[in-house]
């Protein structure tokens, strides 16, 4: 609870509001960040965004890098967080497509996840990408890269403020 609760003051101390587009924690991220009381200020959106039908609708990612790097790539991911960011009213965007097992899919081992955070600041865009892979069962998976979802972001966006990330 303690990493929710700094995530939580995080966002609220910088004024930052939060949008999340979700493949394999399908609304974790930002479900985990609401069990802190008070958190409401500082999201705006979660999206549960499972198909590369609902990927492309709701977030603009294209079928042609879907078809070309995966579905669970950090490509793919980079274009689920600028779309959300883009077509909401945040500063900051989670999003993540993985696999969460219990069995690999299309060749990629079960616990991976491909994650991206892009960031509204000062009138520019950044944008940070990581690939992890989680040990564990389905569900300590799904929790795991939720938790390490919102950990990062207190980083990146020190990054940032700091001048220390190159924009888009």
């Amino acid at each position: 609870m303690e990493l929710l609760e700094n995530v939580a003051r995080y966002l609220k101390d910088n004024e930052l509001k939060l949008a999340t587009a979700e493949s394999c924690t399908a609304g974790l991220i930002v479900s985990e960040l609401a069990r802190v009381p008070g958190s409401g200020q500082g999201i705006d959106c979660g999206l549960a965004v499972y198909s590369p039908q609902a990927k492309h609708r709701y977030l603009g990612v294209r079928f042609e890098t879907i078809d070309t790097y995966g579905l669970t790539s950090e490509q793919t991911a980079r274009e689920m967080a600028i779309g959300a960011l883009d077509n909401n009213d945040a500063d900051l965007a989670i999003a993540n497509t993985g696999v969460a097992g219990p069995d690999p899919a299309d060749g990629i081992p079960a616990g991976t996840v491909c994650f991206a955070w892009a960031f509204n600041h000062q009138e520019k865009k950044y944008l940070f990408l990581e690939t992890r892979r989680f040990t564990g069962e389905r569900n300590e998976v799904r929790l795991a890269a939720a938790h390490h979802a919102l950990a990062r972001i207190l980083r990146h966006h020190a990054a940032v403020k700091e001048g220390k990330a190159p924009p888009l």
